[in-house]
């Protein structure tokens, strides 16, 4: 819809009416639909005028039954729990449909209808996933109701990648929490969702039994841009009701191949400055010794947070990379990472580097840098870069590492710098954030 198709006039009264004959949606408004409005404030006397009103919105309740208790795909529900809904928009009676299978219940009808909102499926089993769907009817028609689902208390949970991510790392160790009622574990993985959902012991989907305290599965590798289909059965043979079957959990792996995305870093073994080693370094760690700084005027993390990164200011995920620099003393700031994967910058046809990057205006303006295996340096074009104070991607051709003699396939380490690298000078400060390190396919050419 064009500007000239949302504007719907100019009036002195502070009201609007729509959704009759004559107004601006004549045939009223679709439930279920969410709309979109704004004032602009005008005086035609003040200079100033017309000032630019808020976007604010509002949504119309749907026909079918929707906002469902426990929520779609709830975990660890009561086994005593009572379903409740929020009726579609003129709704006078509701058909309730439950089981545990999908199927059945999708496919149900000819059920009995109720006057409330709440339906008591009695006493549930433990570990188990059941589904509902409550069908609408406003005395006119029946709206079909969505299949809603939820599993018991006792169910393996907390999968990572969570249900249905996106952009997940090709390097992805997948992990879950116990049942308090398992024994042992039974995992099945794989790219075809019926094959996972219906696999057993004797299917190639089938990855093998962990025991209690492994939680975790590698994969391997994974391919970019593949939806993985997951789930684990707790099993304990003195239980008549083992094996719980799990849920069925997917994820979709990135079309990109991921540098950094700070989200692994915290607290314990893995502190973001024994990755990206900085000016200040940091004591001795585990069987490794201590790093006494790289002698630039650096520091990564932020010792307030739990995970030692930054946690509010963030380009995706939950975490990104706090970067302060000052170039008064040691003229240069730099924060260097040694690569363990991805070292082959040709892998899968990637020919494109992606960095987001946010500052700040009270930020020095000092030159922003990229550097691979110690030397090859790409500065922004842009002299005031530090000074941008919102999410900003920088995208570098890899080619122009290339140039400079760099073996793409054998990429050792990248850092990030302020300053110029190889002829320092005295400069100011600031603080930047880094997230979402990237590598991409070069884009198609426009047809």
């Amino acid at each position: 819809m064009t500007a000239g198709e949302t504007f719907r006039g100019n009036q002195a009264a502070a009201n609007y009416i729509v959704g009759f004959p004559g107004f601006a949606f004549p045939d009223g408004l679709v439930p279920g639909t969410t709309y979109y409005w704004r004032i602009d404030e005008v005086n035609d006397v003040d200079p100033n005028s017309p000032w630019r009103g808020n976007v604010w919105s509002f949504k119309v309740p749907p026909k079918t039954a929707y906002a469902p208790y426990p929520a779609d795909a709830a975990e660890q529900v009561n086994t005593d729990v009572t379903l409740r809904w929020t009726e579609g928009f003129g709704s006078k009676l509701h058909t309730v449909y439950f089981g545990d299978n999908f199927d059945d219940v999708n496919d149900a009808a000819g059920g009995l209808p109720q006057g409330v909102t709440t339906y008591d499926p009695g006493t549930l089993k433990l570990a188990k996933t059941y589904y509902w769907r409550v069908d609408e009817f406003d005395i006119i028609e029946t709206y079909k109701g969505h299949v809603w689902s939820f599993t018991t208390e006792g169910a393996v949970g907390n999968p990572n990648p969570a249900n249905g991510a996106v952009d997940v790392k090709q390097t992805q160790i997948i992990t879950f929490s116990p049942s308090v009622f398992a024994a042992s574990h039974q995992l099945y993985f794989g790219t075809d969702k019926d094959a996972v959902k219906n696999a057993d012991t004797g299917s190639p989907e089938y990855k093998g039994t962990r025991d209690i305290g492994a939680e975790s599965y590698d994969p391997g590798k994974l391919e970019l841009g593949v939806t993985y289909y997951w789930r684990v059965d707790e099993v304990n043979d003195v239980n008549p009701d083992s094996p719980w079957p799990g849920i069925l959990w997917s994820f979709t792996t990135a079309s990109f191949l991921v540098v950094d995305d700070f989200e692994d870093y915290d607290s314990g073994d893995n502190q973001i400055w024994y990755s990206w080693e900085d000016g200040l370094g940091y004591a001795a760690h585990g069987n490794e010794p201590a790093y006494p700084g790289n002698g630039t005027g650096s520091a990564v993390g932020d010792e307030s947070t739990a995970s030692f990164t930054e946690e509010t200011i963030v380009h995706g995920g939950n975490q990104s990379m706090p970067f302060w620099y000052d170039n008064s003393i040691l003229m240069y700031s730099e924060v260097e990472n040694t690569l363990t994967y991805p070292r082959d910058w040709t892998e899968e046809g990637v020919g494109v580097l992606s960095i987001w990057f946010r500052g700040d205006s009270d930020n020095a303006a000092e030159p922003m840098y990229v550097a691979l295996n110690g030397s090859a340096v790409v500065t922004h074009d842009n002299p005031n870069v530090a000074q941008i104070g919102r999410w900003a991607e920088w995208t570098i051709d890899l080619q122009a590492f290339a140039d400079q003699g760099v073996n793409l396939a054998n990429v050792n380490t990248i850092a990030i710098g302020f300053g110029d690298k190889n002829n320092p000078l005295a400069g100011g400060s600031g603080m930047m954030y880094f997230d979402d390190i990237r590598l991409y396919r070069p884009a198609e050419p426009a047809q």
